[in-house]
């Protein structure tokens, strides 16, 4: 397993305070609209609605927005949009490997936002699985540290299947098989430890290491596709330094 990508730390604190909120509360509403799409309207019965709704409390999701979209999604409310999910493939400057997951009512609109973005910024998109097999899916749970240490964690997720505790500043990151994200989660939570968001992304096999001019121009890119309704998560394989990190905060 490669060593933490720090930039997980920022991308952490970033999603909390984003600026633009609103675009940030309509990707967490269409993620809870899917998941009670996909396995009905009870979180009790369905772990990928109950983290999704988890998730957009933790960032401040009205419950209003939160119960509409769980009923639109299981059919109790009209409105509810038929979305696919996509993913696109291609590389951010300086050779980095990009993949962008979209949940999207029209194809042609995310083909398109994506393939904009991607110009724009100095990268390019790949064929399907050009990419890809540079990451593989993992579950993660990040905790944040009030309230307890990383050997309680620890102690907590063992014996659910994690297979590390990251240290990522104001929170740790458990890693796991994708399957195994729900027990994690579970665990945690018996052994009564709060957690922010628990889900199953794309994690880079390796890491490129970028300067700040590098780091810039990722996360110009990065900025560009997060702009599109259409775009859900963006995951690339760079890594870099605090002192980079500390310097792309001063601009």
């Amino acid at each position: 397993m490669a060593g933490h990508s720090k930039w997980a730390t920022t991308k952490h604190k970033k999603a909390v305070i984003d600026a633009r909120r609103g675009k940030l509360f309509a990707k967490l509403v269409k993620n809870i609209e899917v998941a009670a799409r996909t396995g009905g309207g009870d979180p009790a019965g369905n772990p990928t609605l109950y983290d999704a709704i988890q998730k957009a409390k933790k960032s401040s999701v009205p419950n209003d927005n939160i119960e509409r979209a769980v009923k639109r999604g299981s059919g109790q409310e009209a409105g509810g949009a038929d979305y696919q999910q996509i993913l696109y493939e291609g590389y951010a400057p300086g050779g980095v490997a990009v993949l962008v997951e979209c949940l999207t009512d029209n194809r042609n609109r995310a083909a398109s936002d994506v393939r904009v973005a991607f110009t724009r910024n100095g990268g390019q998109m790949a064929d399907p699985g050009s990419v890809s097999y540079l990451f593989s899916r993992k579950g993660v749970v990040i905790v944040p540290k009030e309230g307890t240490d990383e050997d309680s964690v620890m102690e907590a997720v063992l014996e659910a299947g994690a297979e590390e505790v990251n240290d990522i500043g104001e929170a740790f990151e458990v890693l796991s098989e994708a399957s195994d994200v729900v027990p994690v989660r579970q665990s945690l939570q018996a052994a009564g430890i709060d957690y922010d968001s628990a889900e199953v992304v794309f994690y880079p096999a390796t890491q490129i290491e970028v300067d700040v001019e590098g780091a810039r121009k990722v996360l110009r890119l990065i900025e560009a596709l997060e702009d599109s309704d259409d775009v859900q998560n963006v995951f690339a394989n760079f890594d870099a330094s605090d002192e980079v990190l500390a310097a792309l905060e001063d601009d």
